[in-house]
């Protein structure tokens, strides 16, 4: 899941366009990327998609897929052609209702290139219609298509898009989404944020879901399968989706009695992050193989595995954490990770502590003498970790060390108010590290340079936080909690 992309044709297409004579330079084509130096292919430039219309036909059986994406963007650069991240088999592009001509390129890129160029500030509606079979399809050897027993999931960071629907693949552009799916009855297709409607005809039943706010594409989600499905509304009033595959065996009860407290960990979530930013919440376990979890917005997906110990609310906490951190204030780069792992790495910290089973402080100290000074693991930087490391056990651990040593510096209360008030200042939208520690000072009224420098930046282990850890020339008592969410490490690993 560690993707590193490089984009060799980028410089060539620039040099490109030096030798094009002004008069005819004024439109020029939209990047193949959008800038981000972990993920060069990644997203793409010149234009900034509001809101995806996704609507789909799956036969499980085959695993095939036919769709029509509606695609609502206005340009930002006066454009002779852009680019969309996708894999499927295209028949048709249309831009503001005319045929587009189109062509692939390097591993996921299509071409697009309209019957007229499009002014800065137009507004575009691009229609792509495309079929295929999503599990035959890979891009630079891998696949984030999941086929179960009984049909499919797309999940899977930094990227699930390019196999189910044509997007702007990166965090940076977020939009709100409707996915409507047909499939065959007895067959379920779940998505993002709420079931509007379903109507069934001629053997096929079609959901139509709608994700009411801005949505980055890797969090967006599709389970197609034959699921047991269980609603609710947590004491908060945060409608609850839940959905089981019918077969996960040993693990159905551990799963169910992890998940199904899904609205009680949103509610408790709430009380240091603040009002749950989304119209629903939920999460789903399709009969996967993979080992991970991830905090697709709304609807997080769980592999079994993650259950196979026993109940494990732990990583329902770290899933949930992500949709005020990561989901609803999502990462500028992909090197703001911490902004998603610390954090969420965090709330188990406080669950635990909430728990009985070890506080924030004996976590820190247990994770920081755990680690000697000539460890790799102080070696990875979570500020910055590269794309290599980007969900290295150091962006979690170390990352969340960082926070407590924030809450340290700052005090309680201060830290309690950046908590809470991080996700409502950049709500629905896109920040970096630096805009958090920007924060963290002006409610602290503190410099936090220094602080921020040596947990987050430094390649080295740093002096003993505390006062408990300097005297202690051993590793202390392993958390009760420890086990618990140290099972959750895997999180992001196939």
């Amino acid at each position: 899941m560690h993707r590193r992309i490089i984009a060799p044709g980028a410089l060539a297409a620039a040099s490109v366009l030096l030798a094009i004579p002004a008069s005819a330079a004024s439109y020029s084509p939209g990047a193949p990327g959008i800038g981000d130096p972990y993920y060069p292919a990644y997203g793409n430039g010149g234009y900034d998609v509001s809101h995806y219309d996704v609507r789909l036909t799956y036969q499980p059986a085959t695993d095939e897929l036919e769709g029509t994406a509606t695609i609502l963007a206005k340009a930002t650069q006066d454009l002779s052609r852009f680019d969309l991240d996708f894999l499927l088999d295209v028949s048709e592009v249309r831009v503001n209702g005319a045929k587009a001509t189109f062509a692939t390129s390097g591993q996921h890129e299509l071409e697009v290139t309209p019957k007229s160029p499009l002014a800065k500030g137009t507004p575009v509606t691009v229609v792509v219609r495309y079929s295929g079979v999503p599990s035959t399809k890979s891009a630079y050897g891998f696949s984030t298509w999941h086929r179960t027993p009984d049909g499919a999931v797309a999940a899977d960071e930094p990227e699930s898009a390019w196999w189910w629907f044509p997007s702007n693949d990166h965090p940076l552009d977020k939009a709100t989404y409707d996915v409507s799916v047909a499939v065959p009855d007895g067959t379920q297709a779940i998505s993002n944020g709420t079931l509007q409607s379903t109507s069934s005809k001629l053997g096929w039943t079609r959901y139509n879901w709608r994700e009411n706010k801005p949505q980055a594409t890797y969090l967006a989600t599709l389970a197609l399968g034959r699921f047991d499905i269980t609603t609710s509304t947590s004491e908060g009033g945060v409608p609850v989706v839940n959905a089981y595959s019918k077969d996960l065996g040993d693990n159905d009860g551990a799963a169910r009695a992890s998940v199904e407290r899904t609205g009680e960990l949103v509610d408790w979530l709430s009380g240091y992050f603040g009002p749950y930013p989304f119209s629903s919440a939920g999460g789903y376990v399709p009969n996967t193989t993979t080992g991970f979890a991830l905090e697709t917005q709304t609807r997080v997906y769980y592999s079994p595995r993650q259950f196979a110990n026993g109940s494990n609310t732990s990583v329902v906490v770290h899933e949930l954490a992500h949709q005020w951190y990561g989901d609803s204030v999502s990462l500028k780069g992909w090197k703001d990770i911490w902004l998603n792992e610390g954090f969420a790495r965090y709330a188990q910290w406080l669950w635990s502590e909430h728990e009985g089973e070890g506080t924030t402080q004996e976590l820190a100290d247990y994770v920081y003498a755990s680690h000697p000074a000539d460890d790799a693991f102080w070696t990875v930087k979570p500020g910055d970790p590269g794309p290599d490391n980007q969900f290295d056990i150091a962006v979690y651990d170390r990352g969340a060390l960082a926070v407590q040593a924030l809450r340290n510096e700052i005090g309680d209360d201060a830290f309690f108010a950046v908590l809470k008030g991080w996700p409502q200042e950049h709500a629905y939208g896109n920040a970096s590290v630096a805009d958090f520690q920007a924060y963290a000072e002006r409610v602290s009224g503190k410099s936090l340079t220094a602080l921020f420098d040596t947990w987050l930046f430094q390649p080295s282990k740093p002096v003993a936080p505390t006062a408990s850890v300097a005297k202690v020339s051993s590793v202390p008592p392993q958390p009760k909690s420890w086990k618990k969410i140290a099972a959750t490490n895997d999180v992001h690993e196939d």
